[in-house]
């Protein structure tokens, strides 16, 4: 009699107990939590913007009561990703321009470009995305036509890449480029004795320095821009990589007062006077901002036959790229960044330019500790400087960048030194963690088209049949990891994102197929149906 009198009293209690009432209860759920484990759960609950518990839908409801609770039916969530990689605000910018991408003719650029000036008249024609990789005849253009259709009105296009910029006379003369300029870090391209009005590097700035600037109104414009494209693709978090100290500050602005919600790591350019400004400064941190890296440029890119290399291009005899950024500079710059708590994360391409950032590096961060500095790219590396990823360097990589070039690439390096560009393997294998992203708008901005080009090594068309560079080809959970808590981590931030967590940021994303099981072809197709920060919907 005692014992049911006492199994009386402890079913008395527990039905009596109170659930504790949540923000946000997520039930019926294909949850990878991307832990240590890589475990799997079916339910969350979310309180003030974090995960407080995560388990089974029954464990869930049983302790916890919503308003809101969403039953996923099923569906795939993860927590939500990262861009490890990115121009985030050059992305908005690009919204307001002559979109170039895709073109298959310099015929169809002037095209476009007529086009738009004809429906949106400017006083400065801006446009981005063409590459003469795409085209049949596979040459820089020249800016002749560009003249007679815009004498009085300066043009400037930019390559896919950022590094090359086509531009007609009046920019050239607005700039004041002529025969005589010369700059270094890169090439004023000359043909036949004359300027061609393509620019690769660092003579773009001198273009750049006579762009009217964009209004407060339209820099707004464009971050929102961007971020609306952003979470449409399950975006949580972008590493800006470069941004100077107004736009940073703009950005903690519309943070503040709610106009934006996307996370961002911003990276300062490394101009004299953000270094001058930031680095007598302690890193900024909020919620949503995150200011403790300086983006470096070592060298230009493949695509424009910028890349710094160690020997002369295969299809380009005697030439070798360039450093935009001198041996010297990125030196002192490694010294006195390494002073600082700053990360320093250097653009490097071409396996000469890896080569100098990784002494660079090693040099600067002696005796030093847990510093995360990223190769940003990391694109091809000489087979004795893979080891320098084991003293805590971490690869910063974009899986589109080997689809994008594998149809050139063997042609423009050779296939000996093919062989240790796009490693990104190798790379985690040397380093224990590699981080993921797009460089969008260089590629596209749909993470899903990461995944499956770090897994399959393949374009959309299936091609080549067996994937590009297998040997370095990451699985689907190495993916998702350089996607999210590898990004984290990349960023010093595992302890509050990137995987789900209790006590983490609820930052999620709720997908229409299953991106570790479905068929690797359906993969590109995926969509981010619905886009969570802080718990609450963004998308």
């Amino acid at each position: 009699m005692k014992y049911f009198l006492l199994l009386f009293s402890i079913l008395l209690v527990a039905c009596g107990q109170k659930k504790e009432n949540v923000e946000l209860i997520v039930i019926n759920s294909n949850t990878y939590t991307v832990d240590g484990d890589f475990s799997k759960a079916e339910a969350f609950a979310v309180n003030d913007g974090k995960f407080v518990a995560i388990g089974t839908s029954d464990e869930i409801q049983a302790k916890y009561i919503s308003d809101t609770i969403v039953d996923a039916q099923g569906k795939t969530i993860t927590p939500g990703l990262i861009d490890a990689h990115c121009h985030f605000y050059g992305l908005g910018q690009k919204q307001q321009v002559v979109d170039l991408m895709g073109t298959k003719s310099f015929d169809e650029v002037l095209e476009k470009v007529k086009a738009f000036q004809e429906r949106y008249p400017k006083d400065f024609i801006l446009g981005d995305g063409w590459d003469q990789n795409d085209w049949e005849v596979k040459e820089f253009p020249t800016k002749d036509k560009l003249d007679v259709l815009f004498p009085d009105t300066p043009v400037a296009l930019s390559r896919i890449d950022g590094h090359a910029l086509l531009v007609n006379q009046k920019a050239l003369d607005m700039a004041g480029i002529d025969m005589d300029t010369k700059v270094d870090g890169g090439e004023i391209v000359k043909k036949d004795g004359k300027l061609t009005g393509v620019l690769i590097d660092n003579p773009m700035d001198m273009v750049y320095a006579v762009i009217p600037p964009m209004d407060r109104e339209a820099q707004i414009h464009a971050l929102k821009d961007a971020e609306s494209i952003c979470l449409d693709y399950g975006l949580t978090t972008v590493n800006d990589a470069g941004l100077g100290r107004s736009t940073i500050a703009l950005i903690d602005s519309l943070h503040q007062t709610g106009d934006l919600s996307i996370r961002i790591y911003a990276m300062i350019s490394a101009s004299q006077s953000n270094l001058d400004y930031y680095l007598k400064r302690k890193p900024f941190k909020t919620e949503h901002l995150n200011v403790r890296s300086v983006k470096v440029y070592a060298d230009g890119a493949l695509g424009s036959r910028g890349a710094a290399m160690r020997e002369p291009y295969s299809d380009k005899p005697g030439h070798y790229g360039a450093m935009v950024t001198p041996i010297v500079q990125i030196e002192r710059l490694a010294d006195s960044i390494a002073a600082t708590e700053y990360q320093m994360n250097t653009h490097a391409i071409g396996d000469s330019a890896n080569a100098v950032v990784l002494r660079a590096y090693k040099r600067a961060l002696e005796g030093k500790k847990d510093r995360r500095w990223k190769v940003e790219h990391a694109q091809i590396i000489s087979p004795a400087y893979f080891d320098y990823f084991k003293n805590g360097i971490i690869p910063s990589v974009q899986p589109t960048h080997a689809t994008s070039d594998m149809y050139w690439a063997g042609d423009r390096i050779g296939k000996e030194r093919e062989k240790g560009a796009y490693a990104y393997k190798a790379l985690l294998e040397k380093s224990g963690t590699i981080a993921l992203g797009t460089d969008f708008p260089v590629e596209k901005v749909s993470p899903f088209l990461t995944f499956y080009a770090a897994v399959a090594r393949k374009d959309l068309d299936n091609y080549p049949e067996g994937g590009y560079g297998m040997k370095d080809a990451l699985t689907r959970e190495e993916a998702l990891r350089g996607m999210t808590i590898w990004a984290a981590y990349s960023n010093f931030e595992e302890d509050e994102k990137g995987s789900i967590e209790v006590g983490k940021f609820a930052d999620f994303t709720v997908y229409s197929d299953d991106l570790m099981e479905t068929p690797m072809e359906n993969v590109p197709k995926i969509e981010a149906e619905q886009t969570y920060i802080a718990g609450k919907r963004v998308h």
